[in-house]
């Protein structure tokens, strides 16, 4: 199976109005004959792998309320690589690809992958501001914030209220992002509904009544002391 590119049409119904959506997935390890190459092969597979591509797919359209075709990207086929690279993994456009170096290391990797491909799926079909400037710890924490909605945190990542700085990133950002939603349901979504034609911080008061930065400040407060 090494070595060869599976490809994985799913027939997705997602509701009556909305019809039937075919979805691509392509699974390729450039880097069979690797340690990671081969514990990819070994203990996550192409075949989970498609599975849990088109899973989070579904899980992030529903997080970020794209109920039809209308609200999402075009995009027909997303591709999947396995290769020798350092880091952990990136998306670009419509192709997410995953360091076989990542998965050689010690734990629980389905798991760890899992959450990985969760965040990079999200990558995949969240909007970036239409060429405006977008802080990049909101691009990565609106990732994982999916990841965690997902129930995939990683062990490591802050309890809630930790963080410098509401545009930290990754875990820090979710949390913030967690908090935000629990004040508005929907919060995510609509914010990235509107990243679709740009951004501005000032997106935050449109949707809640404050600046981001009050936000940020109450959201430290309510976990001052936990």
């Amino acid at each position: 199976m090494a070595n060869l590119v599976l490809v994985f049409s799913i027939l997705m119904i997602l509701s009556a109005t909305q019809g039937i959506l075919a979805v691509d997935y392509t699974v390729n390890n450039t880097t069979p004959n690797t340690a990671g190459g081969a514990r990819f092969d070994r203990d996550i597979g192409a075949p989970y792998t498609l599975q849990t591509m088109n899973a989070s797919t579904c899980f992030t359209w529903g997080i970020f309320e794209q109920t039809s075709p209308a609200d999402r990207k075009a995009i027909q086929t997303v591709s999947l690589f396995v290769d020798d690279m350092d880091g952990v993994a990136y998306a670009s456009g419509d192709q997410i690809h995953v360091s076989a170096r990542y998965i050689i290391q010690p734990g629980d990797v389905k798991l760890g992958f899992t959450g990985v491909l969760y965040h990079e799926m999200a990558h995949v079909w969240q909007w970036f501001g239409n060429g405006q400037q977008v802080p990049g710890g909101l691009i990565e924490g609106i990732a994982d914030y999916v990841r965690l909605k997902a129930d995939y945190a990683a062990s490591h990542w802050v309890s809630p209220g930790q963080g410098d700085r509401w545009d930290q990133g990754y875990d820090v950002t979710a949390r913030f992002l967690d908090y935000c939603n629990s004040l508005r349901g929907g919060f995510v979504a609509e914010l990235n509904k509107k990243m679709r034609s740009g951004y501005s911080n000032s997106y935050f008061v449109d949707l809640l009544g404050k600046t981001v930065d009050q936000l940020w400040m109450d959201y430290k407060a309510k976990y001052a002391n936990t």
